[in-house]
């Protein structure tokens, strides 16, 4: 008998027609012998409706509040999906995050998780039920509700799979593994049957929208074995595993994207010791995460120019912290564009071989387009590029790994 925790996305819950196709999956999961505890995303769009209603009443609304509002689509598909299960004759009951008490900090709206009590939890599989779980979902220590970030109820799977100590954390979506690439722009993208922790999180933290970010370095960090799944067919999926299960690495496993990036330029900023902190230090209070930084030093040297990237959604909030501290920062010009992509080249392979980056930047030159950003890591190779080069450049990089032939 296996432990597994099985996560439905928003594209699997969308409708009462994919929710009891759900739990007749689930059913027979259990019929097989199996223990499983389920976790739930809202339906498809109910949470953009929610954070909608939140913005039109207050636009600069309380995150508290605004958590309160956005966490009640979870609920919902939970609620319907134990009345499918019970309607199909399998016991089951719904849960939620402050019910186990997915205990968080106060980050509301992306809270990250500090401690499971899986109590309940393990009483209900025990008596034979299925808790079906709303992620998403936490709590803080003065008992309010948080969100866990976009994407969040993958961690909130991740953490109970750690919790629970299961053999398998399945997530069901509308795709049936993980890509060399995105297969809409490249009809010859492969599914890859393993990945690597590492490589999963580097795709996953440069535009693969597969899995959340977070939730793999938690199943990283506690050795949950994961499996991406489609929740529309039988076909077997995308492992995600420890390093040391997969016999063979690939020089490099995948090319991907994100279109969610602006860069910001500071020009003719002093070049004086704790400049940088003086920029980064407030994004970093207003919990505005830095990406790609590049810096270039005048040839006097009493100047320097400084290139960075946020996230799109964050550029607004980013260029008005730079402002407010533009006496404390003193710098020339600023200036920011939102109009750019982020392509990255991911292997574990790197580690043992070199040239790599050099064949991804003949690959772009031949094909003309410029790179303006550069950043590295042990299994990673990023660029930033303008974004109306973003399906030439995948495109081109894919064949130049011979991601298209294997």
């Amino acid at each position: 008998m296996a432990r597994l925790v099985k996560k439905f996305g928003g594209t699997s819950v969308a409708d009462i027609d994919r929710i009891q196709a759900v739990a007749q999956r689930v059913k027979r999961a259990r019929a097989e012998g199996d223990q499983v505890a389920v976790v739930v995303s809202a339906m498809a769009g109910v949470t953009n409706q929610l954070v909608g209603y939140a913005n039109t009443i207050s636009p600069l609304n309380d995150p508290r509040e605004y958590d309160v509002v956005v966490a009640s689509g979870e609920q919902v598909t939970a609620g319907l999906l134990a009345m499918a299960l019970q309607q199909q004759g399998v016991p089951a009951r719904s849960w939620l995050g402050w019910q186990i008490r997915f205990r968080t900090d106060d980050a509301h709206g992306k809270a990250r998780i500090s401690g499971v009590d899986d109590g309940e939890l393990e009483r209900s599989l025990a008596a034979g039920e299925v808790p079906v779980v709303a992620g998403f979902q936490g709590v803080t220590a003065d008992n309010r509700i948080t969100t866990l970030g976009r994407g969040g109820s993958d961690t909130t799977a991740v953490a109970l799979a750690a919790a629970l100590k299961a053999d398998e954390c399945q997530i069901y979506t509308d795709v049936d593994g993980v890509y060399t690439t995105d297969p809409r722009i490249v009809a010859k993208a492969r599914k890859l049957a393993t990945i690597t922790f590492e490589e999963m999180l580097e795709m996953a933290s440069v535009g693969a929208k597969v899995l959340q970010t977070r939730a793999v370095e938690l199943a990283m960090k506690y050795g949950v074995r994961m499996q991406v799944l489609s929740s529309f067919d039988e076909s077997p999926g995308t492992f995600v595993v420890g390093e040391e299960e997969v016999v063979e690495h690939e020089l490099v496993s995948g090319v991907t994207y994100s279109r969610d990036e602006a860069k910001i330029s500071l020009l003719r900023v002093a070049d004086r010791p704790g400049v940088a902190a003086g920029i980064f230090g407030p994004l970093a209070e207003a919990s505005i995460n830095v990406d790609m930084i590049v810096q270039n030093v005048s040839a006097s040297g009493d100047t320097t120019d400084l290139t960075f990237t946020v996230s799109e959604a964050d550029l607004e909030r980013a260029v008005d912290v730079i402002r407010r501290n533009r006496e404390d920062i003193g710098y020339g010009d600023l200036l920011f564009d939102p109009n750019v992509v982020k392509v990255s080249v991911i292997g574990v392979g790197m580690r043992s071989h070199a040239g790599i980056a050099s064949q991804m930047f003949r690959a772009l030159a031949e094909r003309g387009i410029n790179i303006q950003v550069i950043t590295t890591s042990e299994i990673k190779v990023s660029v930033l590029i303008d974004e109306a080069y973003t399906e030439l450049a995948v495109r081109a990089l894919h064949t130049a790994y011979g991601l298209d032939t294997r």
